[in-house]
């Protein structure tokens, strides 16, 4: 099969292996070539794209590595945090690796595909002892790195980290319990009437945002969705109002006087729902337990200010937590 964009299927597959965080893809299930290919897409174009470039590079060098041999695989990955590693402050001692300039020749072909001005300086310091890459290239990417430049490349996809997504006590409705660090709210037994619980993260910048909300025990039909951040009255139901939209476990998605039908309704506890927010075309679609539905038609202009947010009422309990992509 020829390697054209006209090659409908392989777009296809492109866009939907952009959407994955390539340190979910295990080393070796894509080979060089590939991923040359997949870089080659997705350089400089308007696509959803979910890993930030200093993981691009680092799975790019630890492929690299892993055509040399085992034991310079493991020794790249030792030198070579990830951003979450990274983010801890963890220790890395600088030692060159023993076959360095054999893993830049396998790097070569990817280097003209990593955009170095989306990684940040300190990320550079990870790479730079590596010496797998030329120093002109660090040297002159260093003095071009945009700190307006966001660190992916694309459309950003906006995967959160676990201590980003949690409810805020102080952006609910009364009676609403939240527990376990924030991650859990549930309705006890004498709220019989709905309540919001907002997330605390304001959705604000242009990307698309993915999270998950887990109904782990359902109520008379649960809300789940996003409101404004002006306007809004957390002790009455979301989708009564102008600045609340929802998807209901009835099927049907509400935006004060307008609802339609969206999906086959989902009851039953345990059913996870993501959502995702498209802040760049500022609409709204979800997936409802691993069956992706279109964007909700009607809503084509949402507020460029937005929160997370579920609709709650006895014996409801929800967790909402960061996408995990299957």
């Amino acid at each position: 099969m020829p390697l054209t964009e006209d090659n409908i299927l392989l777009n296809l597959l492109i866009e939907e292996i952009a959407t994955i965080l390539l340190n979910d893809i295990e080393i070796g299930r894509l080979s060089i070539t590939a991923l040359q290919y997949f870089l080659f897409c997705t350089y400089e174009k308007e696509i959803p794209f979910a890993t930030p470039e200093y993981e691009v590079f680092r799975y790019s060098a630890i492929l690299a590595a892993k055509q040399i041999s085992d034991d310079t695989y493991k020794a790249l990955m030792k030198q070579l945090p990830t951003l979450e590693q990274i983010d801890n402050l963890i220790q890395v001692e600088n030692k060159l690796i023993v076959n360095h300039q054999k893993v830049a020749e396998e790097l070569e072909p990817l280097i003209e595909y990593i955009d170095f001005r989306r990684i940040k300086r300190g990320q550079i310091d990870f790479i730079e002892p590596l010496k797998v890459i030329p120093a002109e290239i660090i040297q002159h990417n260093s003095e071009l790195i945009d700190s307006d430049l966001n660190n992916i490349r694309g459309i950003p996809i906006y995967r959160f980290k676990e201590s980003e997504l949690f409810w805020d006590r102080l952006g609910s409705g009364s009676k609403a319990i939240i527990e376990n660090n924030g991650k859990v709210v549930y309705a006890p037994n004498d709220l019989n009437s709905w309540r919001i619980v907002r997330a605390k993260m304001l959705l604000e910048n242009n990307g698309i945002y993915e999270w998950d909300i887990i109904i782990e025990k359902t109520c008379f039909w649960s809300w789940v969705g996003v409101c404004a951040s002006k306007n809004f009255d957390y002790e009455n139901p979301a989708g009564r109002q102008s600045s609340g939209w929802v998807l209901g476990t009835n099927g049907y998605c509400r935006n004060y006087d307008y609802e339609t039908y969206y999906c086959p309704s989902f009851h039953e506890d345990g059913a996870r729902i993501t959502v995702h927010l498209d802040m760049n075309k500022r609409t709204c679609s979800f997936t409802v337990n691993g069956t992706k539905y279109p964007k909700v038609s009607a809503w084509n202009n949402l507020p460029s200010k937005l929160y997370p947010i579920v609709s709650i009422k006895y014996p409801g309990q929800y967790r909402i937590q960061p996408h995990q992509k299957k």
